[in-house]
């Protein structure tokens, strides 16, 4: 176990993990509200907001395409921050988290692509249960207490994180369509101004953000996704000071600005997709719809696929040696973090409106399996875990 470095600041996520319940439990209230009003008298106005303009895009595509630019934002500046900085830095540590990641995106494409292969009209949908949402998952094990052992709390987060970078390529390669040249030249233009910036060791963040909102611009007038336009932002920004300048990691503008979108996002943001795209009318889609290829591939990949895959890789990785058990932890107590990797909630949502977009019909589906298989897939790991015994006290944080 390598010792702390007193000078260097934990990342967010691994110092927020106690906490991190209250983001889940926030965005689990927005996700019922959404169902609750969807399935109410006020579901009327519930969907008229959504559609009302305010400029030139839909209360929907401002949340979709502008909120969540902000929260891409903070997913890229936690892959730069853990990859440089932190729990991914060195290759003995992103193997446990990076094969398991990786077999819990294959495997649940697989079985959604088994049950939509005679379908090519949801056949698009594949990625939807790739993706784990990290605010559930670490609220439910934050909800568990110390019966989860700290490096289990870890490896699920390097594992999401890994996870997200994988969905950002999948957006930015597979739902990416109509492109504009001249605005993809103009979002290059941009990107390497601010690359420039970092190169001449800039640390005004207002001059990284400046641009940023015109590389959201371009990109979003491009044809790819603008929320790309966040990760590619926070790629940018300096995680080091300046020759000369304090050494002090968290006087860097990565890190100032991490902390900076720490509440807004989690307790803001988030919650707020979650209202917006969480609302399904029940009443309006036919019993079928609970059985069609397209719910049951998303909500089986997201409970067995995410179960095999991380499970199943993750074992064959400690059984061949190539890395270690988390500390104190156990087969049963992986186990329960693999079924919980099957909260895709936030990521698959997202995904969902990219597939389908201008199909509400099959959104709604997509949205059922969603739902559904993130629920079971919460409630089993959940009961997994608790009946698990305690781990023993650690002498120190393995993350360290």
């Amino acid at each position: 176990m390598t010792p702390a470095h007193p000078d260097k600041p934990r990342s967010l996520l691994r110092e927020f993990m106690e906490g991190e319940a209250a983001g889940g439990i926030v965005l689990m209230a927005a996700a019922a509200a959404a169902l609750i009003v969807a399935n109410s008298p006020l579901a009327h106005w519930y969907f008229e907001a959504l559609e009302a303009h305010l400029g030139p895009l839909s209360v929907e595509h401002w949340i979709n395409d502008a909120l969540m630019a902000v929260f891409f934002l903070l997913v890229g500046l936690e892959i730069k921050r853990e990859f440089v900085d932190g729990q991914l830095s060195t290759w003995p540590r992103r193997i446990l988290p990076g094969v398991s990641a990786a077999g819990g995106m294959m495997v649940p494409a697989l079985i959604y692509v088994a049950f939509n292969r005679a379908h090519p009209e949801t056949l698009g949908g594949w990625a939807i249960p790739t993706a784990t949402d990290i605010a559930f998952a670490l609220g439910v094990l934050a909800l568990l207490g110390s019966r989860v052992p700290v490096s289990l709390k870890v490896f699920l987060t390097a594992l999401a994180i890994i996870d997200d970078l994988g969905a950002v390529v999948i957006i930015a390669v597979f739902y990416t369509s109509g492109i504009s040249l001249a605005f993809l030249g103009a979002a290059a233009a941009v990107l390497a101004a601010l690359i420039a910036l970092n190169r001449f060791g800039v640390l005004k963040l207002w001059a990284y953000l400046l641009l940023g909102a015109l590389l959201w611009f371009c990109v979003l007038k491009a044809g790819v996704h603008a929320t790309i336009a966040g990760v590619a932002l926070a790629m940018t920004i300096p995680l080091r000071m300046k020759p000369g300048h304090s050494d002090d990691i968290e006087a860097s503008p990565l890190h100032r600005l991490e902390h900076a979108l720490h509440s807004l996002v989690p307790f803001i943001i988030v919650p707020v997709f979650g209202f917006a795209n969480a609302g399904v009318r029940l009443v309006d889609i036919p019993a079928s719809a609970f059985v069609d290829p397209l719910t049951l591939g998303v909500a089986i990949g997201l409970v067995a696929g995410k179960l095999v895959g991380v499970f199943g890789f993750a074992a064959l990785t400690i059984r061949l040696r190539l890395a270690d058990m988390p500390l104190h932890a156990s087969w049963a107590q992986l186990l329960g973090v693999a079924l919980l990797c099957g909260i895709g909630f936030t990521m698959s949502l997202f995904v969902s409106l990219l597939a389908f977009a201008g199909a509400p019909a099959l959104q709604d589906e997509a949205k059922l399996g969603i739902l559904g298989g993130s629920l079971i897939a919460g409630l089993l790991g959940f009961l997994v875990l608790r009946l698990q015994k305690r781990p023993p006290e650690p002498a120190a944080d393995p993350a360290d």
